[in-house]
């Protein structure tokens, strides 16, 4: 239904109350709804191609201040200065892939519009990513638009954000960082790769704050540089990196996507048991980060947290002869929170009808949920331990962990193979 009308609740639902909700849907809610369904909106849907230029039009000449004002004016940019994406700037672009431009990557909802190699090529000139980078680009789209990753919700209101992990031998050939302040603005890979993903979603999925933009973050966060793992460490340590986590061989080139709600505090362990390390990160991420989210990955039965380890606290875990797994399944055993608490949690956020004993019933929550009847029992945080990530980064000569919160099935990670042109290694030395 091209153009469908929007009946607004004038209000904030869960702060008013049961008499000030009936008489506001009663009297202003069904008839605005009712309105939106029986009359011509007025205005007719236009087709993209008769509404956009051809991909190789010249939409805008001038300086580079006035280019900024122009397509900031357009909403085609994200408040930061952009680099014109000039043809030769998008053509030096795809010479890094065999792909047709043409080529269809997926759609990308809101806006509907079709994800292509040339406008993600557009975009990543924009957002200051180096041509080479290209491919990764390609492996991110590729990911976002998978119908997993619901992209459409992109801008619901807990205002979640995409994070972006390149794992292989590109992340190093590609320069990512992966060290002390992997997640700080200023190593271009990760930062112009961060900033692609926010980018081509305003221009391509309409996520933005105008009025008929689809953000409607409430507060929001900033975009979220790229990070890489820092797989020396990995391999030095004897696990697996993260690319096999997420099912690929060691030395696969891959692009996971996540969505992120929220982030831990720094989290600083010391200790020769391992024990002490894992119960402060237990506390810390778990319990204070974590704890209070889990209700809507209750709500949702989906739900995949990420903590990324400092190298040294990888270590430590590793030479008391711990696997990732052992870690995960520890957090699983020992972080809980009362179920009386998960369900006010759910209900504050929207799901008021959220019942933890109908979930289990319903086979989507496990029966470790309903060992008792008892309202203040102790049930997990973390659904399933296999749906925890773990990743090793940051600072080497420090002793800093952190977590990464998921926004239950809106983002869950989603990996793709990243793809090569046959004479990559030239068009690298050549770059």
């Amino acid at each position: 239904m091209p153009d469908m009308a929007i009946a607004e609740y004038s209000g904030v639902p869960m702060v008013e109350s049961l008499e000030d909700l009936r008489k506001k849907v009663e009297e202003e809610l069904l008839p605005r709804i009712v309105s939106g369904l029986t009359s011509d909106s007025g205005t007719t849907a236009k087709a993209m191609g008769e509404i956009e230029p051809d991909q190789r039009a010249i939409v805008f000449r001038g300086s580079l201040e006035e280019v900024n004002d122009y397509f900031q004016h357009q909403l085609w940019s994200d408040g930061l200065p952009i680099i014109p994406p000039t043809l030769a700037k998008v053509d030096r672009f795809l010479q890094f892939t065999n792909r047709d431009p043409n080529e269809v990557i997926g759609r990308v909802p809101v806006a509907n519009r079709l994800a292509t190699v040339w406008n993600i090529a557009v975009n990543g000139v924009m957002a200051g990513c180096r041509p080479e980078y290209l491919p990764v680009l390609l492996a991110a789209v590729e990911a976002i638009t998978d119908p997993a990753y619901k992209i459409e919700d992109a801008g619901s209101t807990p205002g979640w954000e995409s994070l972006i992990v390149v794992s292989g031998p590109i992340a190093k050939e590609l320069g990512f960082h992966s060290g002390q302040g992997v997640m700080r603005p200023g190593f271009q890979a990760n930062t112009s790769v961060g900033r692609f993903l926010r980018l081509f979603l305003r221009n391509m999925g309409g996520f933005h704050h105008a009025p008929e933009g689809a953000d409607k973050g409430s507060i929001g966060q900033s975009f979220l540089v790229a990070a890489a793992e820092n797989e020396d460490a990995v391999a030095a340590i004897g696990w697996q990196p993260y690319s096999v986590d997420r099912g690929f061989k060691a030395g696969d080139n891959i692009v996971t996507v996540q969505s992120v709600v929220a982030i831990s505090a720094p989290v600083y362990t010391g200790s020769e048991n391992v024990i002490e390390h894992a119960e402060i990160i237990a506390d810390v991420i778990g319990q204070r980060a974590c704890g209070y989210w889990t209700a809507i990955g209750m709500v949702y039965s989906h739900w995949h947290p990420l903590l990324m380890l400092g190298p040294s606290i990888a270590g430590v875990f590793a030479r008391a002869g711990w696997s990732k797994d052992d870690l995960r399944n520890y957090l699983y055993e020992n972080v809980r929170i009362k179920a009386s608490l998960a369900q006010r949690y759910a209900w504050y956020a929207g799901p008021t009808g959220f019942r933890i004993e109908a979930e289990v019933k319903k086979g989507l929550l496990s029966k470790a949920y309903a060992e008792s009847d008892d309202p203040d029992r102790l049930v997990p945080v973390f659904q399933r331990p296999e749906w925890i990530g773990i990743m090793v980064a940051g600072d080497e000569g420090r002793n800093q962990s952190k977590g990464y919160v998921s926004n239950h099935t809106q983002g869950p990670p989603v990996s793709k193979l990243v793809r090569l042109p046959s004479n990559w290694q030239r068009l690298l030395d050549g770059s």
